[in-house]
């Protein structure tokens, strides 16, 4: 039996080539780009400039952020903010923004540590006021009796509002307290 055909005339160019890169591997390394791209553009503007992006990617991914979500235009920039990721060092960046999401994490964690201390303030009085400088001596006496006092004034003149010491307690804690 014959075998109609040359086996060298059935050869591809990807054959024999070590450095040949399929169409296939290609897309899926562009939709990695632009999937990174969404996350960027997801972000706030000062997680933004947290991460150091050159010029040309950073002004474009602020410039997402005006375009209209679903749109033609929309999916346009972003297949433009892979095409400039390209030139970025990919692990770096991911590196930065794992950082950066965890960073909002641990402030998330440290506001919710402030808002158990000052309910614990307000209702422990002047023993869960010693209790919390023993365990933190930099913290300064007389201003928190002094929130803790003025926080609950407001909270029984208006305990459906929104008390203004309240939150300057939460901001005192958070930034007094180190973790």
């Amino acid at each position: 039996m014959n075998i109609v055909g040359d086996s060298e005339h059935f050869k591809q160019p990807f054959d024999h080539d070590e450095e040949y890169v399929s169409r296939a591997e290609t897309k899926r390394e562009i939709a990695i780009y632009q999937e990174l791209g969404k996350q960027l553009v997801a972000l706030s503007k000062s997680q933004i400039n947290k991460l150091e992006l050159d010029e040309l990617l950073y002004d474009n991914v602020l410039k997402a952020k005006t375009i209209r979500i679903n749109t033609e235009a929309y999916r346009r920039h972003l297949q433009y903010i892979g095409k400039i990721m390209r030139n970025v060092d990919i692990e770096a960046l991911q590196a930065d923004l794992k950082n950066v999401l965890n960073q909002n994490r641990n402030e998330s964690s440290k506001l919710n540590v402030a808002e158990k201390t000052k309910d614990a303030l307000l209702s422990g009085g002047d023993n869960a006021i010693q209790a919390l400088i023993e365990q933190h001596p930099e913290l300064d006496r007389q201003k928190l009796r002094q929130l803790v006092r003025q926080t609950n004034k407001e909270l029984t003149k208006k305990p459906d509002e929104a008390s203004k010491s309240a939150t300057e307690l939460v901001k005192y804690l958070r930034t007094e307290i180190a973790e």
